[in-house]
């Protein structure tokens, strides 16, 4: 668990706090503000009268949140916890009954008839208040019920945010070995006609293997860095290219410390690198990359030579794948990604919302 996500909790549990301890300051202050015409100043004795019932309420909504909630309704014991909940509303209506008749009523409050005053007193504690007890005991159901949701969702969403990140850092693992692999195999290609330019390519690859191993793993770099390695890569493949294949690039960056996650381009660069080019027949491949506004726009046209997958054994078929899955975790909602063939010439867009 992170700084943040540390600091939103213990935000939230404060909170929570807070409005329990606001709900009963109002509650029990509530008879300071409301005493009638009769009794302009409120005594200790009345004021402990006045706050029986709230106190009542309060032992039968904690009661629910800290015990019976768990212990029966989260459960599954339903029947368990409406027969509690009788047994304790009656008991705090019996119990505020009791002490209502235990303590000296106030020389402000008029005497009325013992029977008078027992049966509004059975009417209005057995009936009227047990709707308002009730009325508690499904707040403390509802205030229960929402922490716990607000809990799982939060171990949900951390859960979510764990698997996303094994699921990119096992791609970024498989990039690694395929670029790698795409490189040497052009390396191979190389030393058999310039074996001078294949040591200058080993030497190349080395810096490209470096910002691979190094820099990539860092959630994002800027894009500078990013354009530097593909401008070295596309340069390292440059120099074995047929006489008969046009190459042109527009790699450039309006704002050099846009951040951007790593080796987003590399895999569709191969991709034209290794079906836009024909030993025997003319063909091109148009690199460009640049920035409009807030967004990254790349865009690859190649001529259309694809090779049998059944014998090329690079590994490209899991590019696509890859970034297609990583552009979903990392820029959800936030970029358009679009590949095809058309007339003999295949294009790749892809748009970044910075």
């Amino acid at each position: 668990m992170n700084q943040i996500e540390t600091t939103t909790r213990l935000g939230n549990r404060k909170m929570s706090y807070a409005i329990h301890v606001s709900s009963w300051i109002i509650l029990l202050g509530s008879p300071f503000f409301f005493t009638g015409k009769e009794q302009q100043v409120l005594s200790l004795l009345g004021y402990i009268r006045s706050i029986l019932v709230p106190l009542s309420f309060m032992v039968v909504f904690y009661v629910n949140y800290c015990l019976l909630i768990d212990r029966f309704l989260f459960s599954k014991h339903t029947w368990r916890f409406f027969a509690a909940n009788l047994v304790l509303i009656a008991a705090a209506i019996i119990g505020v009954h009791l002490l209502m008749n235990i303590l000296p009523t106030p020389e402000t409050m008029r005497p009325r008839p013992h029977h008078e005053r027992e049966l509004q007193e059975i009417i209005g504690f057995f009936f009227v208040n047990a709707v308002i007890y009730m009325l508690v005991t499904g707040l403390s159901v509802a205030f229960r019920v929402t922490g716990r949701w607000y809990a799982m969702e939060s171990s949900r969403h951390e859960l979510e945010k764990s698997r996303a990140e094994a699921e990119l850092q096992n791609l970024k693992s498989q990039l690694n070995p395929h670029f790698l692999f795409n490189t040497l195999n052009n390396i191979y290609s190389l030393i058999a006609f310039s074996p001078e330019r294949a040591q200058e390519a080993v030497h190349d690859l080395s810096r490209l293997l470096r910002y691979v191993l190094y820099d990539s793993s860092q959630p994002t770099v800027p894009l500078d860095r990013e354009l530097n390695f593909i401008n070295n890569y596309v340069e390292l493949m440059r120099i074995r290219l047929p006489e008969q294949v046009s190459l042109t690039t527009r790699i450039e960056a309006q704002n050099p410390e846009t951040p951007i996650a790593p080796l987003l381009f590399i895999s569709l660069i191969e991709n034209a690198f290794k079906h836009g080019v024909s030993p025997v027949q003319p063909s091109f491949i148009d690199i460009d990359i640049h920035e409009e506004e807030t967004r990254i726009v790349c865009c690859i046209r190649n001529s259309c030579f694809p090779k049998d997958n059944e014998r090329d054994k690079s590994g490209s078929g899991i590019g696509l794948h890859n970034l297609s899955r990583r552009l979903e975790l990392l820029y959800p909602a936030r970029h358009i990604f679009t590949y095809g063939e058309k007339e003999g010439i295949y294009t790749c867009r892809l748009e970044l919302q910075t």
